[in-house]
């Protein structure tokens, strides 16, 4: 094993972590936008569009991202409708087409996974609040995403490793992030070897740091609510004892 070659890759790769942590987190914050009103259609609204919610997450969850990457950086070329149209300014450069692919993959696992949360969530909160008044978006809003979000954060934190691995594939359309500075130093030094070690490290480290950051949250919300519970407990004024009668 050469280590003066490993430590050339760590400087090479890390060049490509800017473009890698670029494509997860915009995929992952666009996907998220896009599911929680889908998750919502999905969970409580008519057979007919929960069925067509589930028809795109179905797709995209049982089919192979790389694929469905392929389908958008090579198919939608073919087509000369969209090569005539003005979505082909941004269909034509790899980062928007691996950036639109990742998202509505995300999107759709997402969506699948807050639609569990919120059916999870127990039906007497939302009856609590809709005796005080609330109206619907208000209780949506207030009530059952949160709870439903908390509930679904240790699903949400698979999503967010299996994207940062994910974002490797945007290599196979010509990218240069982690993976794709790998293969193109490969190429020229002929040592797989310790360059893949170092892609592989530095893939681990970023899981990691994520899994490490989400049971973190997790524990934080669980005594963030704990500590809500015994603060209302104590400001709770005391009931009268059963024994002692008023005048």
């Amino acid at each position: 094993m050469d280590l003066s070659m490993m430590i050339e890759a760590v400087v090479v790769l890390s060049s490509g972590l800017r473009l890698t942590l670029t494509l997860t987190i915009l995929a992952l914050a666009t996907g998220f936008v896009i599911s929680v009103p889908l998750a919502f259609v999905r969970a409580f609204a008519r057979p007919a569009l929960s069925l067509s919610v589930l028809a795109y997450t179905y797709v995209f969850r049982g089919t192979p991202m790389l694929v469905q990457l392929f389908l958008v950086y090579y198919g939608l070329g073919q087509i000369e409708a969209v090569r005539t149209s003005i979505f082909w300014v941004v269909l034509r450069d790899p980062f928007w087409c691996a950036l639109l692919t990742f998202s509505l993959n995300s999107a759709a696992h997402t969506t699948e996974i807050l639609c569990r949360g919120l059916q999870s969530v127990p039906k007497g909160m939302t009856e609590a609040a809709a005796t005080l008044g609330l109206k619907r978006f208000q209780i949506a809003r207030l009530v059952t995403f949160p709870i439903a979000l908390r509930i679904s954060l240790p699903a949400y934190g698979n999503e967010v490793v299996s994207m940062i691995k994910g974002s490797s594939l945007a290599s196979t359309v010509t990218l240069l992030e982690v993976t794709g500075m790998a293969r193109q130093m490969v190429s020229t030094t002929f040592a797989p070897y310790e360059i893949f070690i170092v892609a592989g490290a530095i893939y681990l480290l970023l899981t990691s740091v994520v899994v490490k950051a989400i049971r973190f949250l997790e524990r934080h919300l669980a005594t963030d609510g704990s500590r809500r519970q015994r603060r209302g407990s104590r400001l709770a004024p005391a009931l009268p004892d059963a024994g002692v009668t008023t005048p």
